[in-house]
Formats: C-alpha cells, sequence, structure tokens
C-alpha cells in the first residue's frame, strides 16, 4: 500500500518522463533524472508560512548536499497555494527566501502549478501546459548546474519558444493522451 505522499511523487514521475523528458521541455532534466539526483519532498503545508518554513529546510539540504547526490528538488506542495494566483504571489517571498539565506547566485526556484497561466494568455492556451505539473511544485535549481547545462546546450535560450512551438502542435488532445492528470485548485 503506498502513502498519500508516494502516490504524489508517482504521479510527479510520469509528468517528468512523459512531458518534460517525453517532450523535451526541458533538455537539462534527463541526465539528473536517470542517474537519480533529483530529491522529491511533498510538503503537508497547509498555508504560506508552513510552506515557507517547508522551503527554508529544502534550501539548507540542497545546499548541505553534494550535487552529486542531489542535483535539483522538487518541493511539492499539494494542499498550500493550490490558488495559482496565490502561488504565483508566493514566488516572490520564494525568492526573498533565497535572498535572506544569501543563496542569490546559487540557487534559483522554477514554478511549476496545475493551473499555470502566462500573463496575456487565456486559461485553456496550450503553451501554458509548459509549467503545468500534476500538483503545485516549487523546483529549486543549483546555479552552476544550470549555468553548466545552458553552456553545454546550443541555443539554449531558444527552449522557451521551441517548447510553445512543441504544445502548439501537440494541442490539448495530445497533451491529454499523455495521461497526465492535473490536480487544479480544490474549493475548500
Amino acid at each position: 500500500m503506498t502513502t498519500a505522499a508516494d502516490e504524489v511523487i508517482a504521479q510527479t514521475r510520469i509528468w517528468i518522463e512523459r512531458a518534460v523528458i517525453g517532450l523535451n521541455l526541458c533538455p537539462f532534466a534527463k541526465a539528473v533524472y536517470v542517474k537519480e539526483q533529483i530529491r522529491y519532498f511533498v510538503s503537508g503545508a497547509r498555508n504560506r508560512d508552513e510552506l515557507l518554513a517547508d522551503l527554508e529546510r529544502e534550501l539548507a539540504t540542497l545546499e548541505d548536499a553534494s550535487p552529486d547526490d542531489i542535483d535539483t528538488t522538487l518541493l511539492i506542495h499539494p494542499a498550500a497555494m493550490e490558488d495559482f494566483l496565490d502561488y504565483n504571489d508566493f514566488l516572490e517571498l520564494a525568492d526573498a527566501l533565497i535572498a535572506q539565506m544569501d543563496l542569490e547566485g546559487e540557487v534559483q526556484v522554477a514554478g511549476f502549478h496545475p493551473r499555470f497561466q502566462f500573463a496575456g494568455t487565456k486559461p485553456d492556451d496550450i503553451t501554458n501546459y509548459t509549467n503545468r505539473s500534476p500538483y503545485p511544485t516549487l523546483h529549486l535549481l543549483r546555479e552552476a548546474s544550470v549555468d553548466a547545462a545552458v553552456a553545454a546546450f546550443p541555443d539554449a535560450e531558444k527552449i522557451y519558444e521551441k517548447n510553445m512551438e512543441s504544445l502548439r502542435k501537440l494541442g490539448i488532445a495530445g497533451w491529454l493522451a499523455l495521461g497526465i492528470e492535473l490536480h487544479s485548485d480544490r474549493k475548500h
């Protein structure tokens, strides 16, 4: 029998395998995935303050670990910041915490959410799916790893545009065929 956290991680891994790696949305993800250098932490946080505390612990864990053991962390928080606008505002707090912990230039946070929406797009715009994950997730990345990956990848600055074009070609039906369940904002 699996726990709720195990199920959250299993669904996140399916998203990584089928979308992030499978659609090549991040050409750097496969190496850390295959080497099992991704830390998955499922937060039990239910509000902003609890999530900030978990984020602080996970940033410290990442900082203290060898990149060979933990190169990146997915802080998955199914019960906190379920509303995308609240989540988007929280990203500013995450950046402030990184500064407070004196980790600027060492760690950055990328945001993923089941209801992710780029400014100026409609909620059902397929390009939003480049940043849609099964659950609200903070991706903690080592800047040195990002810099090394970008240096080794030709035209890294064009990944974003390529991802949007790939998803336009895939369409909503193609995304749904991937079988990735997005756990959208629950109403309490």
